[in-house]
């Protein structure tokens, strides 16, 4: 179980990880002008707001402070703005094949964040629920990618 024997920290660093690729499609979005999207947004925020809780749980369950958990997860939020203004900065003309790849380099970040730390530990924490939450999630991401909203 990822959050016992490191208390949120290995969720923390995973959602770094996954952030960087994540903040750098962010940032090319906004060239466009027309902002965010909806399902991007949606997608961005339903994956990191659970991986949040969860680590800042692991993290209180294994003693550690109010302030480092906050302080912690402050420089996750700082540092990862960063990609997205490098994004925005050096990928705003790239081919949209460069594109697609810092996509897909996004979601396998995102996939292996999932795979490693949160399925197990919404496995052991739900039980049976768990499958039945991801099968949601992927219906809700499915309807929000195909629909404007």
């Amino acid at each position: 179980m990822p959050s016992s024997r490191s208390g949120g920290v290995a969720i923390a660093i995973g959602s770094m990880l996954d952030g960087v690729p994540e903040s750098v499609v962010l940032g090319v979005s906004l060239l466009g002008g027309g902002g965010v999207s909806v399902p991007v947004f949606a997608a961005v925020f339903l994956s990191n707001f659970p991986e949040g809780l969860s680590s800042a749980s692991g993290m209180k369950k294994a003693g550690r402070s109010r302030l480092y958990v906050f302080g912690l997860w402050t420089g996750i939020a700082l540092l990862s703005g960063l990609p997205s203004l490098l994004g925005a900065a050096f990928l705003g003309g790239a081919p949209p094949r460069v594109l697609a790849l810092v996509q897909a380099v996004a979601a396998g970040a995102l996939l292996t964040m999932v795979a490693d730390t949160m399925i197990p530990e919404a496995v052991e924490g739900e039980h049976g629920a768990a499958g039945l939450l991801v099968v949601l999630g992927l219906l809700l991401a499915f309807f929000l990618s195909h629909h404007q909203v």
